[in-house]
C-alpha cells in the first residue's frame, strides 16, 4: 500500500482511506467491522467518519457511525490506526446537522462539545485529524480555528483540516492561521482536486457516489443506494442526487467503462486508481456496505495508470463536462 504526508504534517497514511458514512444505515455494525478488518488487513491504516453520521443525517442515529468504529478500536492497537473525524459546521445549505438540534455553528462551544462527544463514542484520549464538515464563510475564521489550536495544543488532536471548502475559504483560513499563529488546516476533503499552500487533498467520492460502479446505467435506482435514497426523500437531497445521476454523468460512466475493460480492470478499480495518481492526493477516500465492494477497490491500491489511458480518461473528461459540486 502506497503512502503519503498529510499536508506539511508529520502523519503519512496510506494512499487508501476507508470512509464509514454507511455504517450504522447501509451497513450494519457486523459487516462495518468485517470491511474494516479486511481494510487493516489490505495495508489501509486511515480511516474516516464524523460526528454526522450516518447518512442521510437523521437525529435518532446521529453519532452511531463513530460507536460503531471506537467498538472496533478496542479490538486494535491504537497507535496503528489513523482516525479522522468532524465537527458537522453550520446547519446551511443542502444537509442540516444532526446534532445538537442543528445548532451546529463552528464556535468554541460547538467545538469542544464535538470533540468531547466524539472521543467518548470512539472510545480514545486523541483524535489524529479533525476536520470542519462544512465551512461558514460569514463567521469569523480566528472563532474555529482558536478553538481547533486549543484541542491541538491539549492533545486531543493531532492536525485539523477542513472539508467541502472554497479556495477562497481555504486560503483564507491559511492566511488567519499564520497572522494569528493557530494551526493550521493540513488537508482539505472535497469532491474537487486543489492544489495550493502545501495542504493536502483527501478527496471523497471517487467513484462519483457510486455512480461509476454503473449501478444507475439504464435508470435503474438499485434499492439502498444512496442516490435512490436522496431521490425518495426529494427536496435538497434530491436536487444532490441529480447533479450526480443525470444524462451527462451516466454517458461518461458508459465511456470510461469502455476504457477500463480495453485496459482490463474494473471501472471502480479504475476510478480508484486515477483519483490516488495525482500528486496532491494524499489518500482516495472510499466507501463499502459490502465486503464483496473491496476486492476492486482494493486491487488499485499499487496500481498506476499508464499513460495511454489517463489520456483517455482526460480526453472523455474534457468532451462530457457535467457539474458534480
Amino acid at each position: 500500500m502506497q503512502t503519503h504526508r498529510l499536508g506539511k504534517s508529520p502523519i503519512v497514511v496510506s494512499k487508501i482511506c476507508m470512509g464509514t458514512m454507511t455504517f450504522g444505515a447501509q451497513a450494519d455494525e457486523k459487516m462495518a467491522h468485517r470491511i474494516l478488518d479486511m481494510s487493516l488487513a489490505a495495508g489501509i491504516n486511515f480511516f474516516d467518519t464524523a460526528e454526522n453520521y450516518p447518512v442521510p443525517p437523521k437525529e435518532a442515529w446521529a453519532g452511531t457511525t463513530e460507536e460503531i468504529v471506537g467498538r472496533w478500536m478496542k479490538t486494535k492497537r491504537r497507535d496503528e490506526l489513523l482516525i479522522a473525524t468532524k465537527v458537522c459546521g453550520p446547519s446551511h445549505g443542502w444537509i442540516k446537522g444532526a446534532q445538537r438540534a442543528g445548532m451546529t455553528a463552528l464556535d468554541r462551544h460547538n467545538i469542544v462539545s464535538a470533540v468531547e462527544a466524539s472521543l467518548r463514542r470512539l472510545g480514545t484520549d486523541y483524535i489524529d485529524l479533525y476536520q470542519t464538515h462544512w465551512p461558514d464563510h460569514g463567521a469569523r475564521y480566528e472563532d474555529a480555528l482558536r478553538a481547533m489550536d486549543d484541542l491541538v495544543e491539549s492533545g486531543k488532536v493531532r492536525i485539523i483540516g477542513c472539508s467541502n471548502e472554497t479556495s477562497w475559504g481555504l486560503m483564507k483560513s491559511l492566511s488567519v492561521s499564520e497572522r494569528e499563529g493557530l494551526a493550521r488546516y493540513e488537508t482539505i476533503q472535497n469532491n474537487f482536486s486543489l492544489r495550493q499552500e502545501g495542504v493536502s487533498l483527501i478527496p471523497y467520492s471517487p467513484l462519483a457516489g457510486g455512480v461509476l460502479s454503473g449501478k444507475y446505467m439504464g435508470g435503474a435506482l438499485p434499492d439502498g443506494a444512496r442516490f435512490s435514497n436522496y431521490l425518495k426523500l426529494g427536496g435538497r437531497q434530491a436536487v444532490m442526487a441529480k447533479r450526480f445521476v443525470n444524462e451527462k454523468s451516466l454517458l461518461a460512466t458508459e465511456r470510461f467503462g469502455a476504457i477500463a475493460q480495453e485496459a482490463g480492470m474494473s471501472l471502480v478499480t479504475m476510478a480508484t486508481a486515477w483519483s490516488m495518481q495525482h500528486d496532491f492526493v494524499a489518500s482516495t477516500i472510499v466507501g463499502a456496505t459490502h465486503e464483496n465492494q473491496l476486492a476492486e477497490i482494493f486491487a488499485a491500491a499499487d496500481l498506476i495508470l499508464s499513460d495511454e489511458v489517463m489520456k483517455k480518461i482526460n480526453a472523455v473528461s474534457k468532451e462530457i463536462l457535467y457539474p458534480m459540486g
